[in-house]
């Protein structure tokens, strides 16, 4: 899993080195690089493995062909999607384009997110982040997870 919080700069030939257990998690996935595509829900970019952009291609495949949703889906991740390979430092070079999105200028936050990561501009997610905290907060119910039982329990 991609877990918890890095900080790295770009390098003065626009690279930034992904955090060594975020390329170990896609490693043990069998990848060497990373698909990111602009956040359609924030100022950040999205990070995943390629199987994970491929359950996002099959998700918008299963919508109807001509509906709109499926071409605003479509366009938003996959047609935005850049595919970036490691180098042999473990570094990608994030597009003009991604680092705008994210207003990132020169230090980013790699944020781990569970099977994704996003990739911040510190101050940007600063803010999110206390957000999302009083959210969590106040939706904190919601969080649920499903008793596995087993034929010791209750013995």
């Amino acid at each position: 899993m991609f877990l918890s919080t890095y900080e790295n700069k770009l390098d003065k030939k626009g690279r930034v080195s992904v955090p060594a257990s975020f390329r170990s998690y896609l490693s043990n996935l069998g990848y060497n690089g990373v698909i990111c595509y602009p956040s359609f829900n924030n100022s950040s970019i999205e990070a995943c493995s390629q199987d994970r952009i491929e359950k996002i291609s099959s998700a918008i495949d299963s919508l109807n062909p001509f509906e709109e949703k499926r071409d605003y889906f479509a366009t938003s991740i996959l047609a935005e999607s850049n595919n970036l390979q490691f180098d042999s430092e473990g570094r990608i070079s994030l597009s003009s384009k991604l680092l705008k999105h994210a207003k990132i200028k020169n230090s980013m936050l790699f944020v781990g997110q569970g099977q994704t990561f996003q990739i911040w501009e510190p101050t940007a997610f600063e803010k999110f982040k206390t957000s999302a905290r009083k959210k969590a907060n106040i939706n904190r119910a919601s969080l649920k997870w499903e008793k596995h039982l087993n034929n010791n329990e209750g013995k």
